[in-house]
């Protein structure tokens, strides 16, 4: 453990995962990488229907995010009309672990996590049982 205050430290030295969880983990970025390993490349429209509650704002904002991270890859084809496609990166390819490891985990635990909700909510505020 490193010496010194906490206070005031910057939050990637107190947690250096700290920056992998905000790449991979914001909102959409992981639905839309699952899309992507699990389906190949594809159009915008495809992806768009593969994610329905998604909107072409958000989307479009989390490739561009993705492409910028070296996430994915955009592909332009000069056509008429004009084609665009998305694929998962070697660099996206390479979280398939991480995300196989959450799978498992989310299998063997999830159900433990929804158990400790429910208790929790049957607690009052002062953390009693509620009758």
């Amino acid at each position: 453990m490193r010496q010194g205050s906490r206070a005031g430290a910057d939050p990637e030295q107190a947690c250096p995962i700290a920056p992998v969880v905000d790449i991979v983990f914001s909102r959409w970025t992981t639905p839309i990488l699952w899309a992507l390993h699990e389906y190949g490349r594809q159009r915008f429209v495809e992806l768009e229907r593969r994610l329905v509650t998604i909107t072409p704002k958000v989307l479009t904002q989390r490739l561009r995010q993705l492409e910028r991270d070296g996430l994915v890859v955009r592909t332009y084809y000069a056509e008429v009309p004009p084609r665009v496609e998305y694929e998962i990166s070697e660099l996206g390819r390479s979280l398939a672990p991480l995300f196989a490891s959450l799978a498992t985990w989310s299998a063997e635990h999830l159900s433990m996590v929804e158990e400790a909700r429910a208790d929790y909510d049957t607690r009052d505020t002062d953390g009693r049982r509620r009758n």
